[in-house]
């Protein structure tokens, strides 16, 4: 190991620079990581070889390198590196910067202007930089957190290439670690389990990562810590999870297709991982009965009336023990029979409704509670179903004008077995009565 720190400065010799900015990559072959946009097929590395750089959107979490990869792309074009963030900065600054990147521009010389945050921009804001972007004032290089199809301006979108960023990968934060204990000079006072839970810790966020290693560089450690010690003296970072933006709904989604595939732990895991990132259980709550409703339906009944139990339990036990029952409801619809039909069949009719408009039901099944209405043929031959053979008249319930559809099909799986049954018998006595008139 020792070989790995020779001539490497010593931690008192590196002075006041923090470690991520001492060890921030000096040229595009050094960044670690997003080889999906950075490797030898990648885009931009195809950009910067055919000398064509366009605006660019990168899109993804925290400490992943956006901002230092806009800053080595100026580098690598020779242009002027400004970067704004879109939380601090109002219209003023922005014509401050526009105002000068056309200075440069006529000196010769372009601006890279790198925008941090920029979905913070209203739709105002974010069409002041059109102009400039396309009489090549400035190259923009703008980085967010959200889905930009959804945050940014379907203008600004159209002049800009989208690059997805991803969470570091274990493999990629050792790298990264030992960068730092070459920088630092000694390897850091950990054992082997140790070191992989401070990268567990970091969430797949470089800049976290050497964060929590400047911490513990600073320790005085004669011998190495294991993970229980490591554990006391870090507070775990939390994961990434805003509760208003791509997370909440990414994992609402992924908790929603596992218990739709039937897979409870995928569905628990999720659901667990809502939970620790802060999500309100009543939100959770209203979603597992929503999948009961939706994907479960008359497959299995009692689904509803679980989730609609737990959700009661959890106002009644609070957290955190009410989450338990949230959590058997999450199992038990993982587990239950599946079906959309009445899903299926609601929005059939209502789509149904949208097309007949103001059709009037047919008389005879309308009420005659006056003589003129009786006159009026309401109610006229109306067959009452009591009465009927098989307690079953076959009768026409839908407008007079309008063509019988067919919406309910129920599935061969749980409960829908039987009711898919009824349903054929009631379809064979409906054409009996049809033959007899």
């Amino acid at each position: 190991m020792a070989d790995l720190f020779e001539g490497t400065a010593k931690v008192a010799d590196v002075g006041h620079r923090p470690l991520a900015d001492r060890l921030r990559p000096k040229s595009i072959d050094e960044v670690i990581g997003q080889q999906k946009v950075l490797g030898p097929e990648g885009p931009l590395t195809v950009m910067l070889a055919s000398g064509s750089l366009s605006s660019l959107i990168f899109w993804g979490p925290p400490g992943v390198g956006k901002t230092t990869i806009a800053r080595l792309l100026a580098d690598e074009t020779d242009l002027h590196f400004v970067q704004i963030s879109a939380i601090f900065s109002g219209v003023p600054e922005l014509r401050r910067v526009f105002e000068a990147a056309k200075i440069r521009r006529q000196n010769g010389q372009g601006t890279l202007l790198f925008v941090d945050e920029i979905h913070r921009f209203n739709k105002a804001q974010q069409d002041g930089f059109l102009p400039h972007m396309e009489d090549g004032t400035i190259l923009l290089v703008g980085a967010t957190t959200e889905n930009p199809s959804f945050e940014l301006n379907a203008a600004v979108m159209s002049r800009s290439q989208v690059m997805v960023l991803e969470r570091l990968s274990l493999a990629e934060l050792e790298l990264m670690t030992q960068r730092a204990e070459q920088d630092l000079g000694r390897a850091l006072p950990l054992d082997g389990y140790a070191r992989e839970a401070l990268l567990e810790m970091a969430d797949g966020d470089g800049r976290a990562l050497l964060n929590l290693i400047e911490q513990v560089a600073a320790w005085k450690e004669d011998g190495k810590l294991d993970r229980a010690t490591l554990a006391t003296r870090l507070m775990r970072r939390a994961a990434q999870y805003d509760k208003g933006g791509d997370a909440h709904y990414n994992l609402i989604s992924a908790l929603h297709k596992s218990v739709r595939g039937s897979d409870p732990d995928a569905a628990l895991y999720w659901f667990a991982r809502m939970l620790e990132g802060g999500e309100d259980p009543r939100f959770l709550a209203r979603r597992i009965t929503r999948m009961a409703v939706e994907d479960i339906g008359l497959a299995d009944p009692q689904a509803q009336a679980i989730c609609l139990q737990s959700w009661e339990t959890y106002e009644r036990l609070g957290s955190p023990e009410g989450e338990l029952a949230l959590a058997q409801a999450v199992t038990y619809i993982a587990l239950a029979p599946k079906s959309n039909a009445t899903y299926v069949a609601y929005k059939g009719a209502r789509k149904s409704a949208k097309e007949t408009g103001s059709e009037p039901p047919p008389k005879h099944i309308l009420n005659a509670p006056t003589s003129m209405m009786k006159e009026q043929g309401y109610g006229k031959g109306y067959a009452y179903d009591h009465d009927a053979e098989d307690g079953f008249s076959g009768q026409n319930y839908f407008p007079e004008t309008m063509k019988r559809p067919v919406l309910y099909t129920p599935v061969e799986r749980g409960f829908e077995r039987e009711l898919k049954k009824r349903l054929d018998y009631f379809t064979k006595l409906r054409a009996k009565r049809d033959d007899q008139a």
